[in-house]
């Protein structure tokens, strides 16, 4: 894969009624977290959407139209764009138990043809539950 441009964090259209995505931007910001891979020295723009709510279909819509306007208004091919399923879709925690269609979305990014990753903000406390078996961390 090329290096990335952009990355798409995708967030539960549910969870997003509360939560602000405060702490997913904060991780984005500071290369921690689900985002350590990415390059520190390298500006990379993001964009936030929402799954579009169960079954989270609407991800292809408008990942599909994000692909097109990009490759036509900017030149930005899909190669140069990564999905970053959130932490609240790929994990139980808080707000929700890990989204039953989770790998439904994965499929439909990858019918796009566009790299997806998981997980975005990793709170400690989560973590510290998923450990003890409060939440699980696979369905």
């Amino acid at each position: 894969m090329a290096e990335p441009e952009y990355i798409v964090i995708v967030q539960c259209e549910i969870v997003k009624q509360r939560c602000s995505g405060y702490f997913c931007e904060k991780a984005f910001h500071e290369r921690a977290e689900g985002f350590a891979a990415y390059p520190k020295d390298k500006p990379i723009r993001t964009l936030t959407i929402t799954c579009g709510g169960c079954c989270g279909r609407a991800v292809q819509r408008k990942l599909t139209h994000l692909a097109r306007q990009i490759k036509k208004n900017e030149g930005i091919d899909k190669d140069r764009l990564v999905v970053q399923l959130s932490s609240c879709i790929t994990k139980d925690n808080f707000h929700s138990p890990r989204c039953l269609f989770t790998d439904y979305m994965k499929q439909l990014i990858a019918r796009i043809g566009i790299e997806c990753r998981e997980d975005t903000h990793l709170s400690p406390k989560a973590e510290s539950r998923r450990k003890a078996g409060t939440y699980r961390s696979h369905p």
